[in-house]
């Protein structure tokens, strides 16, 4: 995965960092510390209302203090920006205006089918992914954005 372009503005060097996993149904989310870099999956956010949506992911902006929000940016396999973005960048203004907090877009092709097969190598397969794989979603999501941050940053 990679960094979506974005404002030449680096990330903080240390902080939390909350990872968000866009859908109109369910929103997965993860956390991760900047100096640690490593991405772990929290609980779903299972709504279909944006309102009761931000108000669960301002919950975990409550609890976990995020110096930084990062939002899976969908594209297409060919770098196409797919139809789900205007739903994506809406939900990521929203963020912007209800937080305050820098939100950065990551690139998240083929994060859903590598949460897919890590939970599958975690032995949960089939209809029992459904309740872990958006939140191990943007655990791959996350942990990409560290990934490429400690590439740029070597």
């Amino acid at each position: 995965m990679t960094i979506a372009t974005q404002a030449a503005r680096s990330p903080p060097a240390t902080g939390t960092v909350l990872a968000l996993d866009f859908g109109l149904r369910r929103t997965g989310v993860a956390v991760g510390e900047m100096a640690l870099g490593i991405a772990h999956p929290l609980k779903l956010v299972d709504t279909p209302d944006p309102e009761v949506r931000l108000s669960r992911v301002g919950e975990y902006v409550k609890e976990w203090q995020p110096a930084l929000l990062v939002i899976g940016w969908p594209v297409r396999d060919d770098g196409a920006e797919h139809p789900m973005a205007a739903a994506v960048g809406a939900f990521q203004q929203a963020l912007e205006d209800r937080f305050g907090l820098p939100v950065r877009r990551v690139d998240e092709r083929f994060s859903s089918h590598a949460a897919s097969q890590a939970l599958g190598e975690a032995g949960v397969r089939g209809r029992r992914q459904k309740a872990h794989l958006d939140s191990v979603a943007a655990s791959e999501i996350l942990q990409g954005f560290f990934d490429a941050y400690t590439a740029d940053s070597a």
